[in-house]
């Protein structure tokens, strides 16, 4: 193998792969990156098993130059150390040649590197997915219907399934939805669909999977390709393939958890709740449990207020719009909250609660499509 690669494209595309390269694999092959060189240009693989990217860079896009091959062949290098040395090269095209025994030379300027490479047939082979669940979704609101929901996800591994954020399909379009049993957060979408035919339910995607794709999808309105199988998610991103495996089990039904009615609800500035929030969060931090309580003071008037035993006690009070229903008073955890409102996009949203001991649930003003759900917290 013998190529000569445009360098800002190869670090751009080696820095993609390698997100899904684990240093704590314990399979020796996984710990690097293959590349192959064929007629049409350069694939780079990355994969720890669960999650694998493929990215293709061609001989030849937009009538610049990319890839000038010499003689095509395989190699895998490790990630480690190839995606360091690629990204510190001098010069504006790297050369890389594979000898004997798998020792690939990497030169670029002045500077030359020989790196022991493994054998690239030991590599495994990517999934071969069956195209019949497939539909496409802009990739800037694919990143926002990632970042509004995976968040919430479990970070325990006591219900692995919850470690995920479901998709599920609905009349024209997509619900995405993420629970730690403590709070939710859902996310609709419109997407258009290959076929009218397309169903699924209990698709739950890694909720480490989505961070790392989030990373990759770029602020744009191309579309991404998604194809669903039975324990398979691709996203087709251009020159780019990111496999993930789903997550076994059964989703909670999250419909059933959604109150519809309220005795209290009113509407605040997000910002200025975000603002209160973290200030009282200041003093209970130390105390584990991020408790806050709220309390309304008669119709335009609520306070909020922290307290820790060993640091102190503040208290806090807010203006509240279009106040409706009954004087109450709850507690929370605070970083919930925040965790939540750091990815609304709307300037206000309205709080409703059911009760003091029942979840309550936070929407923007300006939108119907998403909506967190938290569970109080017992205070005495």
């Amino acid at each position: 193998m013998h190529v000569i690669i445009d360098r800002n494209r190869m670090v751009h595309d080696v820095q993609h792969v390698a997100k899904a390269v684990s240093p704590r694999t314990t399979i020796p092959i996984l710990t690097g990156i293959k590349l192959v060189v064929s007629a049409n240009g350069l694939t780079l693989t990355g994969s720890d098993s669960d999650l694998s990217i493929e990215s293709f860079i061609p001989t030849v896009e937009n009538e610049k130059e990319l890839v000038q091959i010499e003689q095509e062949g395989s190699i895998v290098l490790q990630s480690k150390y190839f995606s360091e040395i690629v990204k510190k090269l001098p010069g504006d095209t790297i050369e890389i040649q594979v000898h004997d025994q798998f020792a690939a030379t990497i030169r670029s300027g002045s500077s030359v590197f020989t790196l022991n490479g493994l054998d690239p047939d030991e590599y495994p082979r990517l999934p071969q997915l069956k195209e019949d669940l497939i539909f496409s979704i802009p990739q800037d609101m694919l990143r926002n219907v990632i970042r509004q929901t995976v968040f919430a996800v479990s970070t325990q591994e006591t219900r692995p399934v919850l470690t995920g954020v479901n998709i599920e399909t609905e009349e024209g379009g997509l619900i995405c939805s993420a629970t730690d049993s403590h709070r939710l957060a859902m996310r609709k979408a419109k997407i258009e669909f290959q076929n009218d035919q397309l169903h699924f339910q209990n698709v739950v995607i890694p909720g480490k999977s989505l961070q790392e794709l989030s990373k990759i999808l770029e602020d744009t309105s191309d579309l991404a390709e998604i194809v669903v199988t039975e324990n398979q998610i691709l996203f087709k991103l251009g020159n780019l393939l990111f496999f993930s495996r789903l997550l076994e089990g059964k989703y909670p039904v999250i419909s059933s958890m959604i109150p519809t009615q309220s005795k209290t609800s009113f509407v605040l500035k997000t910002k200025h709740l975000l603002q209160t929030l973290e200030r009282a969060l200041l003093l209970s931090r130390e105390a584990k449990n991020n408790v806050i309580n709220l309390k309304t003071l008669g119709e335009n008037q609520i306070e909020i207020t922290s307290t820790s035993q060993e640091v102190g006690k503040v208290t806090e009070q807010m203006e509240t719009e279009k106040f409706e229903g009954e004087e109450m008073r709850i507690s929370f955890n605070g970083k919930n909250i925040i965790d939540a409102l750091k990815v609304v996009d709307s300037d206000e949203i309205r709080i409703a609660f059911t009760g003091a001991m029942s979840p309550f649930v936070i929407r923007p003003i300006d939108s119907d499509h998403y909506l967190h759900l938290f569970s109080p917290v017992r205070t005495y």
